[in-house]
């Protein structure tokens, strides 16, 4: 009776969720259903339950718990620290210790080796449960002996109360006495190879396909983030291998009998298998028709580790996909509308400045489903499994900064990539999990800047051929008659065309070591404010082309100048516009009449050729004083600015043709509508369910009516702030007074405006007054006459068409490193960005000074009341 209460068979019929746990319990259907599962066996969370009271260890954890303050990671760290040591030292009561002999010496001889996991029970706080890969409790692999395992099984239990555990059950109103876990006892595995599959085939193709990755070595993540894994897109039903992706794989994870190790140490790959495909077809195939049996016996797309010793595969381990198809959107909820806010379950500090800035608009579900894929191909903080750092509130794109500074981010590297953060505002800091995961998920410096370096050298032939290649794409879309060739076009030409075009961006942008704001304080300190911005503009070699987040404004005056036709104008530029990554949204190329509305009249001044070779003349007059004062630093300041130009050339060249690929994104869907004969309906859908619809599965489709009351729920709203903390609901900010644009707190959700100077990030140096014309969507941009100082939300690529008539830009966010500050930089135009509520707290017809060096915005005088205009609001 003891042994039925604290272990279990693997596959015995009690084993349920309530008693062993989730994964567990999943691992015991599995086996019972006659999959390859190692032996093994559980101790119940019944077990964790009686140690904790025999030993008298509950009321000191709860009381340690109880202390922790999650906003104080340092006090849920302390309290993890003591409650481990209390575990270690606990001795597990002979009514628990003896089955555990008893089980595991039913495995094979005295030092029989096992891997010990984790399966939490109770306490998990909502929206927590991930893959079971993803390291939130520990697990203890190659464990040898009896004494070795009821320590491994004391050290699982004490993972319970990991920091990140506490600190998620005290932010989320989870009961801490309620927490229990099981653990998860079987054959280590000594796998030649090992990965984990999704039957989901989250970014390949649907319900329909299995992704499966695979590497050398055991599946532990000790290597994970120093190993690109092979990548294998398998059909399902036929098991037939439609995609593959050979990596390099330098280093593999082996068993190590040394504790230090923690049961896994690192091994070099000999050099000859590094770049030899892990799987072949057959063995491919083989995990794919396993991946099948375990989605039907779960009745639900799966996550499943697996190993592969000596050519037959395992179930390691198995839980519900982290991302299924419906694309992380929530589930419908009353009155026939969907929540879309990942604010919801975190206590974290969200920004739109960044990525967001370039996506201005309330994303339609397809939309967000290839963000989402762009980000996780393009930014590696935003593939770590279970680390996501961006996040969908309201439909709009903010990147999650707790998360991006618990990876490492320091506050200067954050504000010049994301902005400026309100006075006073700190950022409260995710937890990762035990100390050391981060550092075995994120790339090694070196490892990451081989593949760097690898890109870059392949950068210069990938933007020379893929205009002409995108437009081969897309007129192959057009072409295309049937569904299934739609998808084999998909999955074999334009994924991975899209794919490498975002790897080639996050190598292009790994060049710029030297931040900006590093260079150009170093630049302030021997030549000044105004010359340091001077020499950090003409970033184009004469003769090269020029930026290409300049290429917009600059195609345009050539327009107008009668040096380059419309249809040039529209081959080479026609793909950049305020909408860019809004698939349901049609390009400038797509609108006839959207050239001659942005082309300047003929006579205004309105000349962006003009303004950036009067910049490139003061850039001269710059670099002739630092010579004359600071000779001996000359070939120092090139270099380091040569090396920063270059970075950021080639960072917005592969930019601009991720966007060009955008386009023939949108065009597959356009084309997928036309041959379902579901039209517009699909911008309703994720890319994923857009595939299974090709395959033939209309069940998305139910999803459409709810998704598209809620986008057009959402896109009435007023915008959002700029800065957001804990909580928040669109609708009900949206109603509240006072509201402010640059933060909110879910502590202070009626803070109302303050009335502080403004204050942004000073992006280029000069100082200018003038009469205020707050533009809100580029669309408007008829309204802003020559001269006036042009006050808008953002400022991406699609507004520089107004920077040549605009005497300053004032922005409610940006940072220093968004291509609209590099292209104001490079025109000349005095601007302060990231002010976060500069389009509530001015007007048009105000007069302002703009102090484009120390970020300064001063109000000299309000319009006359009449003359006062009304904030424009968006549209819908």
């Amino acid at each position: 009776m003891t042994q039925r209460t604290f272990v279990l068979p693997l596959d015995d019929a009690a084993a349920e969720p309530p008693v062993v746990g989730a994964k567990g319990a999943a691992l015991a259907r599995l086996g019972a259903a006659g999959l390859p599962v190692p032996a093994g066996f559980h101790v119940t969370a019944e077990a964790y339950r009686e140690f904790v009271e025999r030993a008298g260890l509950r009321g000191a954890i709860l009381a340690m718990a109880a202390r922790v303050d999650p906003d104080l990671p340092v006090t849920a760290e302390a309290a993890a620290r003591r409650i481990a040591e209390l575990f270690e030292r606990a001795d597990l009561p002979t009514e628990i210790a003896g089955p555990v002999r008893w089980s595991y010496a039913g495995l094979g001889d005295r030092d029989h080796p096992v891997a010990v996991r984790p399966s939490p029970v109770a306490g998990e706080p909502p929206g927590t449960a991930g893959p079971p890969f993803a390291g939130r409790h520990d697990a203890v692999l190659g464990v040898r002996g009896e004494a070795a395992l009821l320590a491994a099984v004391r050290r699982c239990w004490a993972s319970l109360w990991s920091a990140r555990a506490i600190e998620y059950r005290a932010r989320n109103g989870v009961d801490q006495g309620e927490a229990a876990l099981g653990v998860v006892v079987q054959t280590m595995v000594p796998a030649d190879a090992a990965g984990t599959m999704s039957t989901a085939a989250p970014v390949s193709g649907g319900r329909g396909r299995i992704l499966v990755n695979a590497t050398w070595g055991l599946s532990e993540p000790v290597a994970a983030g120093r190993v690109t894994p092979d990548s294998m897109v398998v059909e399902k039903g036929t098991g037939r291998v439609v995609g593959r992706r050979v990596a390099d794989k330098p280093v593999m994870a082996v068993a190590s009998d040394d504790p230090r190790d923690h049961g896994v140490r690192e091994r070099d790959v000999p050099r000859r298998w590094r770049e030899v495909p892990v799987l072949d077809d057959g063995q491919a195939a083989e995990l794919g028709r396993m991946g099948e049996r375990i989605e039907a016996l779960c009745g639900m797309p799966m996550d499943v580790e697996w190993a592969l010793h000596e050519g037959h595969p395992y179930v390691l381990q198995a839980c519900p996909a982290e991302e299924s198809a419906a694309g992380d959107l929530s589930e419908a909820v009353g009155g026939g509308t969907e929540v879309w806010n990942d604010t919801l379950d975190v206590d974290h500090l969200w920004t739109r400045g960044g990525p967001g800035e370039a996506v201005p608009d309330v994303m339609t579900p397809c939309t967000w489903s290839l963000v989402r894929l762009f980000a996780r191909a393009s930014r590696a903080a935003s593939a770590l499994p279970g680390h996501r750092a961006y996040g969908n509130i309201g439909g709009l794109l903010y990147t999650d900064l707790s998360r991006i500074a618990a990876l490492g981010a320091g506050d200067e590297a954050i504000e010049e990539e994301y902005g400026r953060l309100p006075a006073g505002v700190r950022i409260p800091r995710a937890s990762l999990g035990a100390a050391g995961t981060v550092r075995k998920l994120l790339p090694e410096p070196a490892r990451a800047s081989r593949l760097a370096r690898g890109g870059r050298a392949r950068l210069p032939d990938f933007l020379a051929a893929a205009p002409a290649r995108c437009e081969a794409l897309r007129a192959r879309i057009g072409d295309e008659t049937d569904a299934a060739g739609l998808l084999r076009l998909w999955g074999h030409d334009l994924l991975p065309f899209f794919l490498d075009a975002c790897h080639l961006l996050e190598a292009a942008g790994r060049e710029g070591a030297t931040s900006s704001a590093a260079l150009r304080a170093d630049l302030e300190r021997l030549a000044g404010g105004p010359d340091a911005n001077a020499m950090m503009t003409g970033l184009s070699r004469p003769g090269a082309p020029a930026l290409a987040v300049l290429g917009p404004v600059l195609g345009l005056s050539r327009v107008a100048r009668g040096e380059l036709s419309m249809d040039g104008y529209l081959r080479r530029w026609g793909h950049r516009g305020p909408h860019e990554f809004e698939i349901a949204v049609p390009r400038p190329a797509e609108d006839p009449g959207w050239i001659e509305e942005q082309l300047p009249a003929p006579g205004s001044g309105w000349d962006a050729v003009e303004l950036m070779a009067a910049q490139r003349e003061v850039s001269r007059a710059a670099w002739k004083r630092f010579r004359r004062y600071h000779p001996h630093r000359m070939a120092w300041a090139r270099r380091r600015i040569g090396r920063w130009a270059q970075a950021v050339h080639d960072q917005e060249s592969a930019r601009s043709e991720v966007m060009r690929i955008f386009w023939a994104l949108r065009a597959f869907v356009v084309r997928a509508g036309e041959l379902t004969g579901h039209g517009d309906d699909l911008y309703h859908l994720t890319i994923d369910e857009i595939l299974a619809l090709l395959d033939g599965d209309a069940r998305p489709l139910e999803n459409v009516p709810a998704r598209r009351r809620t986008y057009e729920r959402y896109r009435a709203l007023a915008p959002y702030p700029a800065v957001i903390r804990g909580r928040f609901d669109p609708v009900t900010w949206a109603g509240g007074r006072g509201r402010r644009m640059d933060y909110h707190d879910a502590e202070e959700p009626l803070a109302g405006l303050t009335e502080e100077p403004l204050h942004g990030t000073g992006a280029t140096a000069g100082i200018v007054e003038g009469t205020v014309r707050v533009v809100e969507r580029p669309e408007q941009a008829w309204t802003l006459a020559a001269g006036e100082i042009l006050v808008a939300p953002a400022a991406g690529v699609g507004w520089t068409p107004l920077f040549p008539r605009a005497a300053a830009l004032v922005t409610d966010i940006g940072a220093p490193l968004s291509p609209g500050v590099v292209a104001a930089r490079e025109l000349g135009l005095p601007a302060v960005v990231g002010c976060g509520n500069a389009t509530t707290r001015l007007r048009t017809g105000d007069r302002i000074r703009v102090d484009g060096g120390r970020g300064e915005v001063e109000l000299l005088s309000p319009a006359e009341e009449g003359s006062r205009e009304p904030l424009l609001t968006t549209e819908g």
